[in-house]
């Protein structure tokens, strides 16, 4: 049905701009609602060691089996460098990765000489989760962890503080990604009056407390 303009006031023009403008408005709200939420540096913190999908490191067994290529198949252990040597493929990294995403990388490789590979990379062995603790601690050394631990119990591993540490200068030193991440951490609030971040380690970090 059509309206002419002329037999539109004025008060009647402003009535259907107001119901233009609110339909525009739920239309907005109704696509808003079905974003999903942004979450406030959900990618910004890595994982805690406990709370993730195991990561290789050095001295970890891992069995690597190709489907009818016995020749193929074995059981490897990643290297202080963090690497494994493989039939055809020579070197890979491990370090850092998971299983499967060692095993995706192997599969794509062996395309070029396979066809159609069919990979599985199993972990036989841990080994490697070790954490180095440095500085102004009573027993500075690397130490196996096999559970998920605090900055603070790490230091309580290597014995606690010296008299000279300063407990608000802890620097993490993260090495199991590609590149060093260092995080700075103030543990004079957490040891004095409970208060301050929690921070937990990961496996092959170093912690150094001056």
């Amino acid at each position: 049905m059509k309206v002419s303009k002329q037999l539109i006031g004025g008060s009647e023009m402003k009535t259907l701009l107001m119901i233009g403008l609110l339909a525009c408005s739920l239309q907005l709200n109704a696509e808003d609602a079905t974003k999903p939420a942004r979450t406030a540096g959900a990618s910004a913190k890595p994982a805690t060691f406990g709370e993730s999908e195991y990561r290789l490191g050095p001295e970890d067994v891992i069995g690597v089996l190709v489907w009818k290529q016995p020749e193929l198949s074995t059981s490897v252990v990643v290297r202080p460098d963090g690497k494994i040597s493989l039939a055809l493929l020579g070197e890979i990294e491990a370090t850092g990765k998971t299983s499967l995403q060692l095993q995706e990388e192997i599969t794509n490789r062996l395309r070029q000489y396979v066809s159609d590979p069919m990979v599985n990379v199993v972990v036989k062995e841990i080994n490697s989760p070790k954490i180095s603790v440095l500085g102004q601690v009573r027993k500075p050394d690397r130490y196996h962890i096999k559970q998920r631990l605090t900055v603070l119990d790490a230091i309580a591993l290597a014995g606690g503080f010296t008299d000279f540490a300063k407990r608000d200068k802890v620097t993490i030193i993260r090495n199991g990604g590609p590149d060093k991440i260092r995080i700075q951490v103030n543990l004079k609030k957490v040891v004095e009056d409970g208060r301050g971040e929690v921070y937990y380690v990961e496996p092959l970090d170093t912690i150094y407390v001056q």
